[in-house]
């Protein structure tokens, strides 16, 4: 699949069957109709659970369909685009690169929040500092492995408590739940955070993904609502 394939067309392998039709058709009205919003904000530093979200203790799932079963042995993350250092990171590249655990919530855009998720992987930060983004750089784009995309600016991506995740809990990432690794962005709603996660793209241009072409919001904050556009 190319980069520039959103996972919408139909593939030989049938990635694209009824099962995905619906789930697509049904997260489109729920935008058109504006599903869950409350017509309110919150200020994180406030209330930690954002406007219209219930809290979960339970990790749903959540695709579009399929579950792509990369085994580390064939996993790559290609990080490119506006950076002095491209560069191609196989699973062991990946692993010797400083490790931290971070703690966060969720907010996922179907309503349901988390709290305390233990993550363990590897910083924004870290990357950022290998591949130094050029100063033209605003955007960063998103693709995994089940040809999903997604997008952030620049400063969502650099923040604190961004990283990709290979574990939850203090286990490896099931590959339900995005193994073997995925992106975790605590502040946006969850479809930021990109499964299954194979290309990071850095880009003066910006570039909305998969759900943003489908009537999501491109910023996504929970406690301001940015469920649609």
């Amino acid at each position: 699949m190319s980069d520039k394939d959103d996972g919408a067309t139909t593939r030989p392998d049938g990635i694209v069957g009824e099962v995905k039709r619906k789930l697509i058709d049904t997260k489109r009205k729920w935008a058109e109709q504006g599903r869950g919003l409350t017509g309110q904000t919150a200020r994180p530093e406030a209330e930690r659970l954002p406007p219209g979200q219930r809290l979960v203790t339970n990790f749903p799932v959540l695709d579009l369909g399929i579950q792509p079963a990369v085994a580390t042995s064939d996993w790559e993350l290609t990080i490119a685009g506006a950076v002095e250092n491209p560069l191609t990171l196989r699973w062991a590249d990946f692993q010797a690169l400083p490790q931290v655990r971070l703690t966060s919530d969720i907010h996922c855009v179907t309503t349901w929040s988390r709290y305390d998720n233990a993550w363990d992987g590897v910083s924004a930060f870290a990357l950022l500092d290998l591949v130094r983004p050029k100063p033209e750089v605003l955007h960063v784009l998103l693709h995994s492995y089940d040809g999903y995309t997604t997008n952030i600016d620049l400063a969502g991506f650099a923040d604190d408590d961004v990283l990709l995740a290979h574990s939850w809990q203090g286990e490896p990432l099931t590959r339900e739940h995005g193994g073997p690794v995925r992106l975790v962005i605590p502040k946006r709603y969850f479809w930021k955070s990109a499964k299954w996660i194979r290309r990071i793209e850095f880009s003066s241009v910006d570039a909305p993904g998969f759900w943003e072409m489908r009537g999501y919001h491109n910023e996504a904050d929970p406690f301001t609502e940015e469920r649609y556009s």
